[in-house]
């Protein structure tokens, strides 16, 4: 198979891809693979890492404009964009010749899954949400299959018939380590209750808040793990504010400003707290770990909010909105589960039932069989 796949801005999307990059070299060794994207976007790094051959094209967002004269100076610069980029997506299928295009959301996608259509490429498109992005809503219409990581998202598009409900696609990383083993590799002990904390690259100060409560309240102690991912921006601060506190982390607490070796932190956990990302949510249950969703309010659509309730209404999380948050008790709470083993045990049950097994299995059959007709 020759693909080409696309997706950027976030790890959110980025990272998708990548898993059904990977399906498709495991199912098809000799396929090729082209990954395009935007050199604004973090793909840009994340991709070439992965081992995977990168190219950029011009792309670019909608902004929304109360004033009608902006708006409408926004659009017209947006097409125009689009324009360039799709030409130069064009002229890279050209020369790539691909079987299909799989786009998997970020405004970047837009130029590239067009390209196909033009091309005349099978298309795809994967949306991680429970309420779709902007690009994919328009994209669905060019597309052969629209791909869901939640069933709740197919009455936003226009066409039931394209769509599969396969969940969302999560790296093989996650699945290959023990808990065990990704405790050895961090050096916390078997059983030490081990709460993971993070709120994406650029941190989130709710989701530190109740991570400094945590450590205020164990650091030092026995039986207790923290990691925090505060994010780069929020990283001095935090220290800081440990500082103020007289607290110097001991050896059982591990503040980051980014974490790197997510499939290992998350793995070693017993309590994950975090945003309700679609990607944060798909590696929290595939891993089956008891949660803190605290979605972010800003989200389009809200659309955190309906990606944690699907986890929450199973009964593995606890769905905790900003409005409504005292961190202060959040963090009472979760230290509670340490005695607690049955609903951890049980929580950890019900995050499982709700992982996405066999969504890069289930994407790639889609994509041959489409392929095949």
């Amino acid at each position: 198979m020759r693909a080409i796949l696309t997706g950027g801005g976030t790890g959110g999307h980025v990272y998708p891809a990548l898993a059904i990059a990977d399906k498709i070299k495991e199912m098809e060794p000799d396929s090729e693979i082209l990954y395009i994207g935007n050199e604004m976007g973090i793909e840009k790094e994340i991709v070439p890492a992965a081992g995977y051959d990168f190219k950029t094209v011009p792309a670019r967002w909608l902004e929304r404009r109360k004033n009608r004269l902006d708006y409408f100076c926004q659009l017209g610069l947006t097409g125009a964009v689009t324009c360039k980029g799709t030409a130069k997506a064009l002229a890279m299928m050209k020369r790539f010749k691909p079987d299909a295009v799989i786009g998997t959301g970020g405004f970047v996608c837009v130029p590239v899954v067009l390209a196909g259509k033009l091309y005349g490429a099978k298309t795809f498109i994967h949306e991680q949400n429970a309420f779709p992005g902007a690009a994919n809503r328009l994209l669905s219409k060019y597309a052969d299959r629209v791909f869901l990581g939640f069933e709740a998202a197919k009455g936003y598009f226009g066409c039931p018939d394209k769509t599969v409900n396969t969940g969302n696609p999560v790296r093989k990383d996650f699945l290959e380590i023990t808990k065990e083993e990704a405790r050895d590799a961090l050096g916390i002990s078997g059983d030490s209750f081990t709460v993971f904390s993070f709120g994406g690259s650029m941190g989130s100060e709710t989701i530190n808040e109740i991570a400094v409560n945590l450590i205020k309240k164990v650091n030092g102690a026995d039986g207790y793990s923290v990691i925090a991912g505060t994010g780069a921006a929020h990283y001095d601060e935090i220290v800081k504010e440990l500082k103020d506190a007289g607290i110097e982390p001991a050896s059982n607490v591990d503040v980051r400003a980014y974490i790197k070796d997510m499939h290992v932190c998350m793995n070693a956990a017993d309590v994950v707290i975090s945003r309700a990302g679609a990607l944060s949510v798909a590696e929290t249950a595939v891993c089956g770990k008891a949660a803190v969703f605290v979605p972010y309010p800003e989200a389009t659509g809200n659309h955190q909010y309906f990606n944690a309730k699907a986890v929450a209404d199973a009964g593995g999380a606890v769905l905790a909105e900003e409005k409504d948050l005292d961190t202060e008790r959040t963090a009472e709470r979760i230290i509670a589960l340490k005695d607690d083993r049955e609903k951890l045990e049980a929580m950890s049950r019900a995050s499982l039932s709700c992982s996405p097994a066999g969504a890069t299995d289930k994407i790639y059959a889609s994509i041959r069989e489409t392929l095949s007709e």
